[in-house]
């Protein structure tokens, strides 16, 4: 299996994060950021501050920098420093520029506010009264939607003709990307164009933001990312560091490096949104579902930019005649929220596979069976079916692997540990995005294949080398891969688990025309292959007998290049089949007697995602995806305090897992090429890995104390006997 290409940089520290641009002349930035949750900005004295050692000069509402709104690809995008409303605690209002960042950062703690301050809210649960509809779902499905079969008048006449009904309300809790690099830029202009280093999830997107935010000609924009530490949506966006670095670069005719400390980090980007989510389902005795209810309320800023869609997708679960799914959001002073590693299904779906497994244990039915009794064809309400699904498949080859067949209803005890298994249902949509690629033949007999998008550790790079070679029929080593630079054509997002799909079928469209080109080339007047019928194979071209490489041909005919770039977008596929990756998640988990500590001690993931085009990297997707769940059932939570303030807005007090916390993790896949979806046959690994693994965690806990937990993550308090 190919390792990662950009591995030995990585590990050995020559890999090139936007932080790690140090520019002749360089100044440093520290943002200064809101100390209360909802209110306006009287006054700022920056007084101090400027007369600070190493200070250049501040910023503030009053002394802004050159920025406007840009409106692209995600709508409408907050800067900093436009306005003097504040609207969270920790919300980006100033900034202090100085020769260090030691300097600047000292110089910010003595900016002086003086708010007008209001009542703020802050707690999703007291803002449930004020709720509102969200917006139509991805797919232009409305917030609030039912399917009823003839004759049932409503939902709730559904689950009371049910002979057995569950009903239970369940939360997840807010979240931080947490990714290892910080949000951070620095920006220089040279002759009135920009160029900006920072991490982000598609370099054309930044330039584009940044185009708009500075008036500015796109061509001037030069956005770099070739690595990042880390995204998972939480860079999808323009961060504040990179409109700040650019503007006050402008403003300063110099360099700025615009770095966010970790604690900024949890408030001047953007979280996942904790949701409650109430479902009821209704069934026959023998298992088989009647009615389905999914209502959920997700927490959303007060501009209402985002909201986590957690009912949408439980449509695409389990067959039933009868479904009814709501989505409110409740508008609440807190930070942005915004895409996190699967956006509404990683949390919807531990409200519905722990239903799911309620439902079981009322059934005295093996969970497993009851999922694949009602496995669906098509997601409820549509006629278009799935274009391959071979879930049943994964769990059967699962529970063959895990030993699930000596589940016991109520687990087992090993000494002093209470050890229960558990399981839950993923799935993720299979998407794909506008991607455009560049493939170009060398004289020397290499190829490269270049794009904008993103390799924010999901192996893109490997993957555009790998599929280059395999579309240019030559190895791998003769291929360069080439991204995240906004010169290169226009990659799209790496975000949706769609970077393989997306870039790879733009591969594979830009290799055949540079082949045709080549072919053409080679038959032309006064080249070697002059009228003769021509062909290609490994990296030759062929005729009469006759066979050069592209290099010596290109050589030959005095050329050091030919080129072509290839475009691919979603297409008439999607009036034909509905796509997704399907996944059996498993999990044992242990629970002390006496400590009431959790402790996950095996997992298996079986996962449906069409080609696997790497496996070793897919395999690492996989992996920490599924210890992304197990972090969101026993770790991850933003405790927001009343007065907004994040009270463990630092790597100390937001839990994650260590090396101690996670055991065996193993993953299998079955592999079924999905043509139909696109022309690579992948249908992406990205975040189905997180998807149903919470659910499975409490399912296990369940399995092994008797005690639900309806909420992540799950506490030793929750475990008390």
């Amino acid at each position: 299996m190919p390792s990662r290409l950009d591995g030995p940089l990585k590990v050995t520290g020559q890999a090139k994060y936007g932080a790690d641009n140090n520019l002749p002349g360089m100044a440093h930035g520290c943002i200064v950021v809101s100390t209360i949750a909802h209110g306006e900005i009287r006054a700022m004295d920056l007084t101090a501050a400027r007369s600070a050692p190493g200070v250049i000069d501040a910023y503030s509402p009053f002394d802004p920098l050159d920025l406007r709104t840009p409106n692209t690809l995600f709508g409408e995008t907050w800067v900093p420093l436009q306005d003097k409303e504040v609207t969270y605690y920790g919300q980006p209002i100033g900034l202090v520029v100085a020769e260090t960042y030691e300097q600047a950062r000292d110089a910010a703690m003595t900016v002086e506010v003086t708010y007008h301050e209001r009542p703020a809210l802050t707690s999703l649960r007291d803002g449930l009264p004020s709720a509102e509809d969200a917006p139509p779902s991805r797919d232009g499905s409305p917030s609030t939607m039912a399917i009823l079969a003839p004759g049932v008048s409503s939902i709730e006449d559904a689950l009371e003709a049910s002979p057995v009904v569950v009903e239970a309300t369940y939360s997840t809790a807010t979240q931080n990307h947490a990714a290892m690099e910080p949000h951070s830029a620095v920006a220089v202009w040279d002759s009135g164009a920009l160029t900006v280093y920072s991490g982000n999830q598609g370099a054309n997107l930044q330039a584009m933001e940044l185009t708009e935010a500075l008036n500015v000609d796109p061509s001037s924009v030069h956005s770099v990312n070739p690595f990042v530490g880390g995204a998972f949506g939480g860079k999808a966006r323009t961060s504040v560091a990179a409109f700040l670095a650019a503007a006050a670069a402008k403003d300063l005719d110099r360099p700025v490096k615009v770095v966010l400390s970790r604690e900024q980090v949890f408030t001047a980007t953007a979280t996942r949104a904790a949701t409650i989510q109430k479902i009821a389902l209704g069934a026959a005795a023998d298992g088989s579902l009647n009615a389905i209810r999914h209502d959920s309320w997700s927490a959303t800023p007060m501009d209402r930019s985002f909201v986590e869609p957690t009912s949408h997708s439980t449509r695409e679960y389990y067959a039933t005649q009868n479904l009814a799914i709501s989505q409110k959001m409740v508008p609440l002073n807190i930070p942005p929220t915004t895409f996190m590693r699967a956006p509404g299904e990683a949390p919807g779906s531990f409200a519905l596979e722990s239903a799911i497994d309620e439902l079981a244990v009322a059934l005295n039915m093996d969970p497993i069976e009851l999922r694949m009794k009602n496995d669906s064809t098509a997601p409820l309400g549509k006629d278009l079916l799935w274009s391959g699904k071979h879930l049943e498949e994964c769990f059967r080859i699962g529970a063959a692997r895990f030993g699930w067949a000596h589940r016991t209803p109520h687990g087992h005890t090993d000494g002093d540990w209470l050890v229960g298994l558990g399981t839950a249902t993923a799935m993720f949509p299979a998407l794909r995005f506008p991607a455009s690629v560049e493939v170009t033949l060398r004289n020397d007999d290499t190829a490269e294949v270049a794009t904008s998008g993103a390799d924010p550790g999901t192996g893109l790079l490997t993957v555009l080398s790998l599929v280059g070679a395999e579309s240019l029929d030559i190895p791998p080593a003769r291929v360069t891969p080439r991204l995240g630079d906004s010169a290169f054509p226009p990659g799209g997002m790496s975000g949706g688990s769609t970077g393989t799909a997306s870039a790879g079928s733009a591969i594979m469209i830009a290799a055949a025309q540079v082949i045709d080109e080549l072919l053409a080339l080679a038959s032309s007047p006064g080249a070697p292959f002059e009228g003769l019928e021509v062909s290609y194979a490994d990296g030759r071209v062929l005729a009469d007998g006759r066979a050069m490489t592209f290099g010596e041909l290109l050589r030959t005919v005095n050329r050091s290049s030919i080129s072509a770039i290839g475009s691919s977008a979603p297409g008439e596929e999607l009036t034909k089949h509905s796509f997704s990756s399907f996944g059996a998640q498993f999990c044992e988990v242990r629970v002390h007697r006496w400590t009431r500590e959790a402790r996950v001690s095996r997992m298996l993931g079986v996962f449906d995602a069409g080609r696997i085009i790497n496996a070793k990297t897919a395999r690492s997707q996989i992996i920490g995806g599924m210890i992304w769940g197990v972090s969101a059932a026993l770790h991850e939570g933003l405790e927001i305090e009343e007065n907004g303030r994040p009270a463990n807005a630092d790597l100390a007090g937001y839990l994650l897992p260590v090396n101690a916390d996670i055991s065996e993790v193993d993953v299998h896949f079955v592999e079924y090429p999905d043509t139909l979806h696109n022309s690579v046959g992948a249908k992406g690994v990205g975040e189905i890995g997180t998807v149903g693994m919470a659910a499975a965690v409490a399912n296990a806990v369940y399995n092994a104390t008797g005690i639900r937990v309806r909420h992540i993550p799950i506490m030793i308090e929750d475990l008390l006997p």
